[in-house]
């Protein structure tokens, strides 16, 4: 059964599905907007959704996905644990993972520049036939 628990940051839903604790809620968003409200990362949406199994002899009853919109970019991140604590901890740090990532590459295509298609670097070229600005080319 799923709980509507939409806690936190309004961006990035968290959801539980199961006997999940508040406890682990209330950690989990805590660990999560550490991740998505660091500066320099550009505006973050998405969803994390907390699971704990109903059987008790599963070896990781509990398990997370976090489906994250960062700028233009999206980032999937799934963990599984024994704890609900530990499950968090491992979240917390492949999101922080991905999140480096693509913020290194959102800076990197970043640029204040204006681009050539858009009528930058525009440079005069000769109009004719194989003439520069210095004369006639030699043979």
């Amino acid at each position: 059964m799923t709980s509507d628990n939409t806690q936190g940051a309004p961006a990035v839903l968290l959801r539980s599905t199961g006997p999940v604790d508040e406890e682990t809620l209330t950690y989990a968003r805590t660990k999560i907007d550490a991740v998505v409200a660091r500066s320099g990362l550009p505006a973050v949406t998405g969803e994390v959704r907390i699971t704990k199994a109903a059987a008790h002899h599963a070896d990781h009853p509990w398990s997370a996905t976090a489906a994250l919109h960062i700028g233009r970019h999206e980032v999937v991140v799934v963990a599984e644990e024994a704890t609900g604590h530990e499950l968090v901890d491992r979240l917390q740090d492949r999101l922080r993972r991905q999140t480096d990532k693509v913020t290194r590459a959102w800076h990197q295509g970043h640029r204040s520049d204006v681009p050539p298609w858009r009528g930058a670097f525009r440079t005069s070229r000769p109009v004719g036939g194989g003439e520069d600005a210095e004369g006639p080319r030699s043979a």
